[in-house]
């Protein structure tokens, strides 16, 4: 039987930002985990390699001058410059999978959220939120893949970034990651449900016979309560 509401089939561009050190990685891992209805989008950066990163899966790593290469080339949907390094998202296949129905997550900074906010006017916009400044401080140096002046940097960075969370449209504070993954699960579950993303409403040959017989019925029930 066909359902009632007809959705939009088209997956919803989700943006997912925070300060350094906020826990989005974390986040996005366990909402990708086994769920083919979200697709993550690997973004790209000039940057060393962290620890046991991999290329493909944390970032793309290539050399500042590819980076400016693919600047050139419009390969590019959005990019910008941090801590003296370069990152961006290619367009790739962003399009074909919000056209297979399913979300395409980005994890940018804030400053390239902002150009998609302007590009794409139906995009998702999530803050990570750490539980304190305290502790986000305390998750920087617990890296141990910066130097100190680059950890300070962040740290003050972070307070910028911050006052930058009106612009989103929803936040989330990491201080539990369950619960953390719970409420991003929830928001991606609730945007699915949103009336505009409604295309068509169907009755079919049953329901609007119960519906007129319906309509009948009252108007008969009123003209009785004028005679």
């Amino acid at each position: 039987m066909r359902d009632i509401i007809q959705s939009k089939k088209r997956g919803n561009l989700v943006v997912i930002s925070g300060p350094s050190g906020a826990g989005k990685g974390s986040i996005i891992n366990e909402i990708v985990k086994g769920n083919d209805q979200v697709w993550l989008s690997v973004s790209m950066t000039s940057r060393s390699i962290r620890g046991e990163e991999v290329n493909g899966r944390e970032y793309y790593f290539i050399t500042r001058d590819e980076f400016e290469k693919k600047i050139q080339e419009g390969e590019l949907l959005e990019y910008t410059e941090y801590s003296g390094n370069y990152y961006g998202t290619p367009r790739g296949k962003i399009n074909e999978h919000l056209q297979m129905g399913q979300d395409v997550i980005l994890e940018i900074e804030i400053e390239g959220a902002l150009k998609i906010k302007e590009l794409v006017k139906d995009a998702l916009f999530i803050f990570i939120m750490p539980p304190n400044m305290k502790e986000l401080k305390t998750r920087l140096k617990n890296r141990k893949t910066e130097t100190e002046e680059k950890i300070n940097r962040r740290f003050k960075r972070a307070y910028q970034e911050i006052n930058e969370v009106t612009k989103y449209n929803y936040v989330v504070v990491n201080d539990e990651l369950d619960c953390a993954v719970s409420k991003v699960r929830a928001i991606l579950l609730a945007e699915r449900c949103r009336v505009d993303r409604i295309e068509e409403v169907y009755v079919g040959s049953e329901e609007e016979l119960l519906h007129e017989s319906l309509v009948d019925n009252k108007k008969i029930v009123n003209l009785e309560r004028k005679i």
